[in-house]
């Protein structure tokens, strides 16, 4: 791999495409040279990288040639059609859609958990469900110390993790109730602001969403734990950005409050916030930008047997995708 590689970024326009942006010139990445790759509805844009203007390019089968590493975030249909182009190429891909993330063939990454599965790539990588990764940096630590046997998990997921369109519509609604006028929706089925919606992704037969399935999926795969199990309900709540997740795990050895913040406070990409009697505590608003995730409101779960309770609060848009993607592209070039 070049040590000054020609990155892209594909559906740079995006909601996270222009945190990758971001995140790249943040982290000083070495960027020999940076492509941006959208629709041709985008083509033309400029966007800001190191004090230069780029302009976006359109997405083709053709874009790739002389691209060492291409962070896609376009959406699945995109990752399909255009990946295999771009492996082809001779590019590597790390994919921030769903659609390679069960394929066998594809590593499945969260760099502070699973860095060396990223060797064992042919020509694409993915990123984790968003939700999955930031409950992980907290349940992953634990896993290894304790064996985790199963979670019960409810989330808290900000409207960003749908994309820009969400945004602007909980603004809007909000706006609305405000000013007394009928609210509208396009982005939801239903109104989001000052409401939550026990629906994530579509539903399946079981009765499970598609998002609720990735955290015992992804989890398993990521962890390398084949018997790992997730009874999840996932839940799109009036935040705009940082996801959080309730969390019940319960392990194979017995667990003390103490060894868990122990445990938790060396974990890498992650801040122990846990001190309930002065009011702190892991928050959305607090995440918001903020490269590491945060876990608090840890305790004995009086439910289950060696169980434990936490919160972890993550930006999305960041550990959940852009960042994440970085720092893969990051592995790639130890």
């Amino acid at each position: 791999m070049n040590r000054n590689p020609h990155v892209a970024v594909v559906g740079a326009t995006g909601a996270v495409g222009i945190e990758m942006i971001k995140t790249l010139e943040k982290r000083n990445f070495p960027v020999g040279k940076l492509t941006l790759l959208a629709s041709a509805r985008s083509v033309g844009k400029k966007l800001k990288f190191r004090g230069q203007e780029i302009a976006v390019t359109e997405l083709t089968k053709d874009s790739f040639a002389g691209i060492d590493i291409a962070l896609f975030s376009a959406g699945g249909s995109i990752s399909k059609e255009f990946a295999p182009a771009a492996v082809k190429a001779g590019c590597v891909v790390v994919d921030n859609s769903s659609v390679f993330r069960q394929d066998d063939n594809v590593p499945l990454v969260v760099p502070e958990i699973n860095p060396e599965d990223v060797k064992k790539h042919k020509g694409i990588i993915a990123n984790p469900n968003c939700t999955t990764a930031i409950t992980l940096m907290a349940l992953y630590p634990l896993h290894k110390e304790f064996g985790v046997k199963r979670i019960f998990a409810s989330s808290y997921q900000a409207v960003s993790g749908t994309g820009a369109k969400a945004l602007e519509e909980l603004e809007r609604q909000v706006e609305q109730i405000v000013n007394k006028q009928p609210v509208t929706k396009e982005v939801y089925p239903h109104q989001i602001a000052f409401n939550v919606l026990p629906h994530v992704d579509s539903f399946l037969p079981s009765g499970y969403t598609k998002e609720e399935m990735k955290m015992e999926n992804e989890g398993r795969k990521i962890m390398h734990h084949a018997n790992f199990r997730a009874s999840v309900t996932c839940v799109r709540v009036p935040v705009y950005r940082s996801h959080s997740i309730a969390v019940s795990a319960e392990f194979e050895k017995p667990v003390t409050v103490e060894a868990a913040r122990a445990v938790l406070k060396k974990a890498p990409g992650l801040d122990l916030v846990d001190e309930p009697e002065n009011k702190k505590y892991p928050m959305p608003l607090n995440t918001t930008e903020q490269y590491n995730c945060e876990v608090g409101r840890i305790r004995l779960d009086c439910a289950l047997d060696n169980g434990l309770c936490f919160w972890v609060s993550g930006d999305q848009l960041l550990k959940g995708a852009a960042l994440n993607a970085v720092q893969i592209a990051e592995e790639l070039l130890k």
